[in-house]
């Protein structure tokens, strides 16, 4: 069974940056595909990017593109997401999430973090 931990959320001023960790544990990640999702107050979850298991293959939602990055280590068995030039519609609960797929289609996606908040607010 894969556990998936989200880290690195917190409160930040309009064009700020936060880095996102997503920890696994349980197996290996590199066998998985890992999406990064977010879901603000009163919305549906919606894609943000996604990463292959390799890491050469890497997508964006248009809404992102340019200010996020997605990376990953396998050897340390996390995944990250760099966000910069963050706006107040950035803000949301942000979950990390395995598939063997590519792709953001949440319904691919198995295994799930608990979340965790940014909140972009002057």
């Amino acid at each position: 069974q894969l556990q998936l931990v989200e880290s690195g959320g917190g409160l930040v001023q309009p064009g700020g940056s936060l880095r996102l960790s997503c920890a696994a544990s349980g197996r290996t990640l590199g066998y998985f595909v890992i999406g990064w999702f977010r879901q603000a107050p009163g919305k549906e979850r919606e894609g943000v990017s996604f990463i292959s298991s390799s890491g050469g293959s890497t997508n964006y939602a248009d809404s992102v593109k340019g200010r996020f990055t997605i990376s990953r280590d396998n050897a340390k068995n996390t995944v990250y997401l760099q966000m910069n030039s963050l706006k107040a519609e950035d803000t949301a609960v942000y979950y990390c999430a395995a598939s063997f797929a590519n792709g953001l289609a949440i319904s691919q996606y198995r295994y799930w973090g608990q979340g965790t908040q940014v909140t972009v607010s002057s």
